[in-house]
């Protein structure tokens, strides 16, 4: 059975995300679709001598009536050498700090105008780096034609231009989404309940969960994130 997931790119997102990659054959980043003010899309939270620490991609013109695809992110460096420093001096003396910390360096340095984009970058190199097989779509590119369709329906269609069985939504969306409809439509509906596994944390004492995947990337080595952080979801 073919499994699909449609989501929202969010910048550096914390291992949840990727379970639900991983749950899937085929992801979709729901790109066309109004920008969330105060949501994750932007920002995020690492861990800075214990305690978290929130960064914020600066971006032009945000609004909720715009989408996703249409907010752009500043141009001049300044924020993207000051988020490199931060993230630097929180991480250099973790385990993995030399081998992922270019991977991020990289991404932040990007010439990438859009939000959009360089979230959507951020998810497809950290899924990279730790050997994902799952293939990406946008839907502003791959489904246009879906555009304007009630909710539900818009993602039963996208399921079913993908030739998926199996639509896996993450936990939140229980209250939004009804599994008989989708089963109407010939399409399964599950829900994915993420798991985070504790793992040591440079200066930290007590593990401090949902951190962006940057902190965990920069403690544990990419084969051992594939087999012990991304399997522990369960399908409800």
């Amino acid at each position: 059975m073919k499994r699909i997931a449609i989501m929202q790119p969010y910048i550096f997102p914390y291992v949840g995300y990727f379970q639900l990659i991983e749950a899937v054959d085929v992801f979709v980043f729901y790109d066309d679709v109004n920008f969330i003010k105060g949501g994750w899309i932007n920002r995020n939270r690492t861990l800075a001598s214990g305690r978290e620490q929130l960064f914020t991609i600066p971006c032009q013109g945000i609004s909720s009536n715009k989408q996703i695809n249409e907010i752009e992110v500043q141009a001049q460096n300044k924020w993207r050498e000051k988020l490199i420093k931060s993230i630097r001096q929180a991480y250099s003396k973790a385990p993995f700090f030399d081998i992922f910390f270019p991977v991020v360096e990289e991404l932040i340095f990007s010439e990438v105008s859009m939000i959009s984009e360089l979230a959507m970058n951020s998810i497809r190199a950290c899924s990279d780096y730790i050997g994902q097989n799952t293939s990406f779509n946008i839907s502003s590119v791959d489904f246009p034609e879906t555009k304007g369709m009630d909710r539900a329906d818009r993602l039963i269609a996208i399921s079913k231009k993908m030739a998926a069985e199996n639509y896996i939504n993450p936990q939140g969306g229980m209250e939004l989404y009804d599994k008989a409809y989708f089963a109407s439509n010939d399409i399964r509906l599950d829900f994915l309940k993420a798991a985070i596994n504790p793992y040591p944390q440079i200066g930290s004492k007590e593990f401090v969960p949902g951190l962006s995947i940057i902190d965990l990337l920069m403690h544990i080595q990419p084969e051992e994130v594939q087999f012990k952080y991304l399997k522990n979801y369960a399908l409800i």
